[in-house]
């Protein structure tokens, strides 16, 4: 009873827009201040500062660095020109070319709100001088960079391992088969909305051979990125926090000395964007360290174990339940937030129904993630509706088909678990 007065006390003071993580911190020291906790309120300050000690924590700020490094390296406009060449003949060729964008730019950025408002600068305009409207081209924007919190780096999944005590190389490579569906199942929505408004091709035929090997050639030191990530992890090379590191050296080499564009200015400008980025997820991080333990302490995962287990006879209906919880709750709360909130409490509760933390990290991600995109409080639709000029109902109504593909890839997801863990259990066997 008491916890569930601490987690409305968080959610209250952030309906009333106090910063997320005041709300989380000032929540969890009420706790130690309640006359019938016998722990001294010092154990709340401990906790703070034990959640900053974590090697693999040192992942987070270097993969946020990586992204804006490699925005301000010259990657991105070419794997632009890529996207569309591979993709440029299908109807609806920019819109379908933007979520090839978002696979490819999945290895790179992780962040499915930096991708969304990137590429809404880069082809939102594009889109809407060609025809498509403007809901719809916001809508598309922002859902595709669902694809690309999915592929690895994902931030979602290295603070859900982290939290969750997860292997973070594990949901690396479980990220991969999720990624590349939610790819092909947004491109058929995306056909099916082209052919009944008549959204035309950029190019009027396949792509040569030659085409697409210069394309490539362009691009190739960003597709490599991803490879060299998921190789490195599985021939124990580096470890995911080693690979942060990695990546930002990479990056800095790609930016500096290969494509020349990484100027002094543009590394000024990535290093202040990083630092404010970081700055407000590890605030969140530290003080929701005093939180999960509180959650803990008080025997939450437990008691919620005792009670569904015996409510649900099987995985999957557990799984669609605790879905559709995740699903609302997105709608209303910042991802980030609520991987802080619920994992250190839904993830002892599947473990414990014989569901594979790892599987149901992907799940959760996809679907927190994906509140982000809807309204009424979805950060991706806010930044990308700004950036276009669109109106949030124009954008709702132009989403349903959209949304409607991503839920029936999550759906294959809970009933079929293999389609996320064949390749970690065959590359990390």
């Amino acid at each position: 009873m008491t916890s569930a007065l601490i987690l409305v006390l968080a959610l209250g003071y952030m309906a009333i827009g106090t910063p997320v993580a005041f709300a989380i911190g000032i929540a969890s020291l009420v706790y130690f201040l309640l006359p019938g906790t016998f722990m001294p309120d010092t154990v709340a300050v401990q906790r703070i500062v034990a959640a900053s000690q974590s090697f693999p924590l040192l992942s987070v700020p270097l993969f946020i660095l990586v992204g804006h490094l490699m925005n301000g390296s010259g990657i991105t406009p070419r794997l632009t020109a890529l996207s569309t060449t591979l993709a440029g003949w299908m109807r609806g060729g920019l819109a379908q070319a933007s979520l090839v964008l978002s696979a490819l730019m999945g290895g790179i950025s992780g962040s499915a709100v930096a991708d969304a408002a990137m590429q809404s600068r880069v082809l939102g305009e594009p889109m809407i001088s060609r025809g498509y409207s403007p809901g719809f081209t916001g809508a598309l924007l922002s859902i595709g960079g669902l694809i690309t919190a999915t592929i690895p780096p994902s931030l979602g999944l290295i603070l859900y391992g982290f939290l969750g005590e997860v292997s973070i190389g594990r949901l690396f490579i479980a990220g991969v088969m999720p990624g590349v569906l939610l790819t092909i199942a947004l491109m058929i929505a995306t056909s099916w909305v082209a052919r009944r408004r008549d959204y035309r091709p950029v190019n009027d035929r396949l792509p040569t051979f030659r085409e697409v090997a210069s394309g490539v050639r362009a691009g190739f030191w960003a597709i490599l990125f991803p490879v060299w990530l998921l190789v490195g992890i599985r021939f124990g090379v580096f470890t995911p926090s080693e690979a942060g590191a990695f990546a930002v050296a990479y990056a800095l080499f790609v930016g500096m000395v290969i494509y020349r564009e990484l100027t002094f200015e543009r590394l000024v400008d990535a290093l202040v964007a990083s630092v404010r980025d970081i700055g407000m997820i590890m605030l969140i991080i530290l003080l929701s360290g005093a939180f999960g333990y509180v959650i803990t302490f008080e025997r939450v995962p437990q008691t919620i174990a005792e009670v569904t287990l015996g409510l649900f006879s099987s995985q999957a209906s557990l799984l669609f339940v605790i879905a559709g919880f995740l699903l609302v709750f997105g709608m209303l709360v910042e991802a980030t937030v609520i991987v802080m909130l619920l994992t250190p409490i839904l993830v002892p509760v599947v473990t414990a129904a014989g569901i594979d933390p790892v599987h149901f990290g992907l799940v959760m991600m996809t679907l927190v993630t994906f509140g982000g995109m809807t309204p009424p409080v979805g950060v991706s639709m806010f930044t990308v509706c700004g950036i276009l000029k669109c109106s949030y109902k124009d954008y709702t109504a132009e989403m349903i088909p959209l949304a409607v593909a991503v839920l029936a890839v999550v759906v294959i997801m809970i009933l079929f678990p293999q389609v996320v863990l064949f390749l970690p259990d065959y590359v990390m066997h």
